[in-house]
């Protein structure tokens, strides 16, 4: 599968995770629910993975998580804030260059309309 047609399912099942319980949650609860309905869908999907910090060839182990990735393919950054900072788009700019894969989303779940939430980001290696 492409990362367009994973893209395209993940948004569809984190429409209806939305429907299902609505905003106002802690992220830690949207993206549980989220890994499960992706494994549910028949996804790979890996949850807090470790992303080492490299400064100057030394290894920094800080305590960088990726929330979610799909397939080796897609990182998601899984937000439930009020409203997304442009922090939030670098972090995942950051993270994606950082885990040298190409295509990031960021879903805000704290908000009445999801695809209001839905950000897609792209890491142009």
């Amino acid at each position: 599968m492409t990362e367009n047609e994973i893209s395209y399912k993940l948004i569809g099942i984190s429409l209806e995770l939305h429907r299902n319980i609505g905003p106002g949650l802690l992220e830690s609860a949207y993206e549980a629910a989220l890994a499960y309905d992706l494994r549910e869908a028949g996804f790979d999907v890996r949850q807090q993975v470790p992303m080492p910090f490299v400064y100057k060839e030394i290894r920094q182990d800080v305590g960088y998580r990726i929330d979610i990735i799909i397939e080796n393919k897609i990182l998601v950054e899984v937000k439930s804030v009020e409203k997304l900072a442009p922090v939030h788009f670098a972090q995942t700019l950051t993270y994606l260059k950082l885990s040298g894969l190409k295509l990031g989303m960021l879903i805000n779940f704290n908000t009445k309309i999801l695809k209001e939430g839905i950000h897609r980001l792209v890491n142009n290696l």
